[in-house]
């Protein structure tokens, strides 16, 4: 039965997905927000699909501590749950996004409509400063700026891989950070082509302002969203302890990605 909920859904995420673009036409010339309310659409009916379908739901937390205006939105990141689900919440986001995907077609296009931040890798050392740029010019606008400090997914109960690029980002801009934990990856693992049933939780924790020292800062914001993080996933083994399965192929699969050490 599990497989089969997840089967159903996989097939009915992406053509819910491209369905939204089609209709979306028309909106991409006009401005950004429109633009962006496509992300949050795809979202809310995604949020909706997965409860109906594999009965995995959503408990948002600590909403209150949402600022109004230009802020950097550091979420851990375990699944693709969080990348359609952090839009529902900010009225005018953006995302940091490889420079390769804006060629895709309808995807990116509307990437572009909704003013995302492209960036090219392929600049190694200037990459930051890019970045840097880019973003001064969003927070001028008062949006927000949606960021993975690890830099990409890491499955749940992996030992965390924060990238000190978030710290040198929030002393250069200046602007306040707001940590988001997450439990996703137990219930929709990278990779995994099975949705679990159950209760993910998305905490949004309170905000950190700017003023720290860089490295004092990035202590912060990785023992608070580590420490959030690992609170929820304890709190949904105590519900279903069959997710400690997880947790261990999670761990597994860290040590064995992990660089030899000599």
């Amino acid at each position: 039965m599990l497989f089969l909920r997840s089967l159903v859904f996989q097939i009915v995420f992406f053509l819910n997905m491209f369905a939204l673009m089609i209709v979306w036409l028309p909106a991409m010339p006009m401005r950004r927000q429109i633009n962006q309310e496509l992300g949050r659409t795809w979202g809310r009916t995604t949020l909706w699909l997965l409860e109906k379908i594999c009965g995995t739901k959503i408990d948002w937390r600590g909403l209150e501590n949402i600022p109004k205006g230009a802020v950097i939105v550091a979420c851990k990141h375990q699944s693709i749950w969080e990348t359609f689900v952090l839009p529902i919440r900010f009225p005018d986001f953006s995302y940091i996004l490889k420079h390769e995907l804006i060629w895709l077609p309808f995807f990116g296009w509307y990437l572009l409509a909704a003013e995302q931040i492209a960036i090219d890798r392929s600049k190694g050392g200037k990459l930051l400063p890019q970045l840097i740029a880019k973003s001064k010019k969003i927070f001028t606008q008062g949006r927000q700026l949606f960021i993975f400090p690890e830099g990409t997914r890491r499955p749940a109960g992996a030992p965390p891989q924060y990238k000190f690029g978030i710290a040198s980002l929030y002393a250069a801009t200046e602007t306040p950070v707001l940590p988001v934990a997450v439990n996703s990856g137990l219930f929709w693992p990278r990779r995994s082509f099975i949705v679990r049933p159950g209760t993910v939780v998305i905490e949004f924790l309170p905000v950190i302002t700017p003023g720290m020292e860089p490295r004092d800062f990035f202590e912060k914001l990785s023992t608070d969203i580590e420490g959030a993080s690992d609170r929820l996933m304890q709190e949904a083994l105590a519900k279903d302890p069959s997710l400690a399965e997880i947790i261990a192929k999670g761990r597994a699969s860290a040590e064995i990605s992990a660089p030899a050490k000599e």
